[in-house]
């Protein structure tokens, strides 16, 4: 007696059999605990609005180094810039939406690694570190090696700390001062020693101070929600304005002053607390 080809012991949709798609679909799915009511859940899949922001700031990352690649180092400087925006708003986005989870926190935090410490590094190195020799790619990867750093004590203090202030220079910031000497100097055609030497400074402070125990001011308790007087308004539209004159010098002075206020905060606390100013 022949088989029929059609039977049901061959389709798949009858219990106990998957093809492949769903066999796949099924065995990488994501499953986490999560907390809801006070009872612990187990949840399977991701949120994809924060994810989607999240990916777009890795691929911005990725982009800068593939820009840099090719000797654009204006785009990629700029492609640092928009990663940071994307970054900063993955995890508004999550929180506005009660979309928060243990997977995006990772996910985010290793998009972070590669679009705030692979790629400054990897940008700056291309351009004018690798004629340094030796010295140039060991500063470099100083400065990957301390963002890694930094992001894993970040990822372990959070709820620890006073979220008023960050410990040491945060990731981000410390890819804009890279990203921003980089697009500045590079519009100015700066290829003299002395600047070579001016940015083995800033990437290697840069990844010092990301490791470093000197606060930051973090902005999060900023009420974006209340009122505040009409100057605040005027004075961010003629900020953008300033900025827009010249982008590349403006940002350097802006994220400059802010690596700068860490230390210089310090030293006034320490000086202040000191025995001789008693």
């Amino acid at each position: 007696m022949s088989r029929d080809p059609h039977s049901s012991e061959h389709d798949p949709s009858q219990p106990g059999e998957e093809d492949l798609a769903s066999t796949f679909v099924r065995e990488s799915e994501v499953i986490e605990e999560a907390e809801e009511g006070g009872k612990k859940i187990r949840r399977k899949g991701v949120y994809l609005l924060p994810n989607l922001f999240t990916t777009s700031a890795l691929f911005s990352g990725f982009f800068a180094m593939v820009a840099a690649v090719n000797g654009d180092f204006t785009t990629a400087s700029i492609a640092i810039f928009i990663a940071m925006v994307l970054d900063g708003l993955d995890g508004r986005v999550a929180r506005l939406t009660n979309t928060q989870s243990d997977f995006g926190a990772e996910y985010d935090s290793l998009s972070d690694m590669l679009s705030f410490g692979v790629a400054p590094g990897l940008v700056a190195f291309i351009w004018i570190l690798q004629d340094i020799g030796k010295t140039g790619w060991v500063v470099a990867f100083l400065y990957v090696a301390c963002a890694a750093l930094r992001l894993a004590r970040f990822n372990v203090q959070i709820g620890s700390v006073d979220k008023k202030w960050f410990i040491g220079l945060p990731s981000p910031s410390a890819a804009a001062l890279v990203a921003a000497s980089v697009w500045t100097f590079h519009s100015f055609d700066a290829d003299a020693f002395g600047f070579k030497l001016l940015m083995l400074f800033v990437v290697g402070a840069a990844g010092v101070l990301m490791v470093s125990n000197i606060r930051y001011y973090s902005f999060k308790d900023v009420d974006l929600k209340g009122p505040v007087p009409f100057v605040f308004l005027l004075a961010i539209v003629l900020g953008f304005v300033v900025i827009s004159i010249e982008p590349s010098v403006m940002l350097l002075l802006l994220f400059g002053a802010y690596v700068a206020s860490g230390p210089v905060l310090a030293l006034m606390r320490k000086l202040k607390h000191s025995p001789s100013a008693g």
